[in-house]
């Protein structure tokens, strides 16, 4: 089932301290373009979500950005162990030298030294985020999810108005070729004819230089090879639509086909009717390569 290359979703959610908002989109592209805005004090979420990402979309420009914000609250106290061994060491060295040199000095307070820059400080919970990167990356997929879903109801309506098109196409190739045959009795008589009025005002005609001619134009004039080609291309993109996995590029090489045929069965018409059908052919295709380009 073919997939559309365009698509959006978006979510919230929260583990306290901190909470966020999702936005996934995507348009159109040639290739694969991610894009993906997150905070990067988070370990390893881009990287994840990168592969994610790869690995379910195959085609287009997409942009995954995660706005999250921390709640101001109070976080626990805790003391520095560092800071308050080098306090203590500092504060005997002092008392040291104090007595050394007959200096009395007041005894210190746990107070005191829970009061000293650095000792006493709050904890910080964006230390460790392996929990909430867990969290954002089971709330990415649940995204993917419903991103994925609604590029698949895209995929669904494209592929009815391909389709569509395809009943198209085949209904005017038909009738080219009923168009063709048709015309090739009455140039047959052209032919003929106007071979006649050259033998009648020529002299010393050679037989197999007119053999030549009338094979040649005979040739320039088939368009079999043309409405055949068309028919194996119209097959040819209804496997596609109907098989899985990504197939625009591929059904946009073919659009390439079509219209190359059909641009030949124009050139070769020599009538007003057959060009008329394969200048119907043209629009047709150039209608469906415009919705080809929606494909991933």
């Amino acid at each position: 089932m073919i997939r559309s290359m365009t698509g959006f979703a978006s979510a919230s959610g929260s583990l306290p301290p901190h909470a966020w908002d999702w936005e996934l989109r995507a348009v159109n592209g040639k290739g694969l373009d991610l894009r993906i805005r997150v905070p990067d004090w988070i370990v390893g979420l881009e990287a994840s979500l990168r592969k994610l990402l790869s690995a379910q979309v195959k085609r287009g420009n997409v942009t995954l950005s995660l706005r999250l914000s921390r709640a101001e609250q109070e976080g626990a106290l805790q003391i520095n162990a560092t800071q308050l061994s080098s306090v203590l060491g500092a504060m005997a060295t002092i008392e040291t030298r104090a007595a050394e040199t007959g200096v009395t000095l007041a005894p210190s307070t746990a107070a005191d030294i829970v009061g000293l820059r650095g000792v006493l400080e709050t904890s910080n919970s964006e230390d460790d985020t392996t929990a909430l990167a867990q969290m954002l990356m089971a709330e990415a997929e649940a995204l993917l999810t419903s991103f994925n879903a609604m590029r698949d109801g895209e995929g669904a309506a494209l592929r009815k108005v391909l389709l569509g098109q395809l009943e198209e196409l085949t209904a005017l190739t038909e009738e080219a070729a009923a168009l063709a045959t048709v015309r090739q009795a009455a140039l047959a008589d052209t032919l003929r004819r106007n071979l006649a009025k050259v033998i009648d005002n020529t002299e010393n005609v050679d037989p197999d230089r007119v053999a030549q001619e009338l094979a040649l134009i005979a040739v320039k004039s088939d368009v079999t090879e043309e409405i055949d080609r068309l028919t194996a291309h119209i097959a040819a993109a209804r496997e596609l639509i109907s098989g899985e996995g990504p197939v625009g590029r591929k059904l946009d090489f073919l659009m390439q086909e079509f219209n190359r045929e059909a641009n030949t069965l124009c050139s070769k018409a020599q009538n007003t009717e057959l060009t008329r059908c394969g200048l119907a052919l043209k629009t047709v295709i150039d209608q469906m390569r415009e919705q080809v380009q929606n494909v991933e």
